[in-house]
């Protein structure tokens, strides 16, 4: 039986390629820097994997006809190297839309994920690109302060996404790893174009009572944000979210255009999540 090798294996979307493959009898090996600490289903291999650790390469890739793959451009070509030896037939990697934004090559979000799309086009492997959009777990940000029922304080509260609910991105991985899914390397979205004022609203319903949202300056989102990411990812985030006030986001690829059948909506997400808004 072929094994695929899902790395970033504690992450949401990683789970559930995990879960997809091996309720469908398909034969799994989970990877992780910290193996240990998985948790997986009963039958379910793990493997030790750190992209900057080539030394567990060999181990981890024993066996292995295909990949999904977190992208992590340290290690990225003798990964690749490790993969073509071992016989490693497909690799889904998990990349995003942002590589086909301008000037990708300079911007701290697309590059990481773009460096490891290229070193992966110059080897000789087979290799589909996942490029999804915004996720709608990102809303988990606004937690804290929705839960302390604290206002939500945006630069650019009218800024357009198209959200993508993880468990479709994880039906589209797992397709793409076991189906007959087309199409190396299809933009993923959600089916619908919604403002985070329109995301906050939806949340506000969910949870029945009102969620504040409060317009800051640029220079406020700057500090605001500053304190968790580093300042070029602000800078890249906020010119993003900018440039996305002008209209609503394109929809793209979805469970509905890959697989046929109807992408979860926002709103499904923010249903099944809202115990992560109450406070404890």
């Amino acid at each position: 039986m072929s094994t695929t090798l899902v790395t970033g294996s504690r992450g949401k979307v990683g789970q559930g390629v995990i879960a997809r493959l091996h309720a469908a009898g398909h034969s799994v090996r989970a990877a992780s820097a910290r193996p240990a600490d998985l948790t997986v289903p009963d039958g379910v291999e793990r493997a030790e994997l750190a992209l900057d650790r080539p030394e567990a390469f060999a181990a981890a890739l024993r066996g292995v006809q295909q990949v999904f793959l977190y992208p992590q451009p340290t290690g990225i070509h003798a990964f690749a190297e490790a993969a073509e030896a071992a016989g490693v037939e497909h690799i889904v990697l998990l990349s995003s839309s942002s590589v086909l934004g301008p000037d990708a090559e300079n911007d701290p979000l697309a590059s990481h994920s773009l460096l490891v799309e290229r070193a992966l086009a110059d080897s000789g492997l087979n290799c589909t690109f996942l490029r999804p959009d915004a996720f709608a777990s990102n809303s988990l940000g606004w937690a804290h302060s929705i839960g302390l029922g604290l206002p939500i304080r945006l630069a650019h509260p009218d800024a357009h996404i198209a959200p993508i609910h993880p468990e479709d991105l994880a039906d589209i991985a797992a397709e793409a790893l076991i189906g007959s899914l087309t199409g190396p390397a299809p933009t993923l979205t959600g089916p619908e174009s919604l403002t985070f004022r329109e995301q906050l609203a939806v949340l506000a319903e969910v949870l029945g009572r009102e969620i504040p949202v409060e317009r800051i300056s640029r220079a406020e989102a700057e500090e605001q944000m500053g304190r968790h990411m580093p300042a070029p990812v602000v800078t890249s985030l906020l010119d993003l979210w900018e440039a996305a006030t002008h209209g609503p986001a394109p929809v793209h690829d979805t469970t509905l255009t890959l697989l046929g059948r109807p992408a979860r909506t926002f709103h499904q997400w923010a249903r099944e999540n809202t115990a992560a808004f109450t406070r404890p």
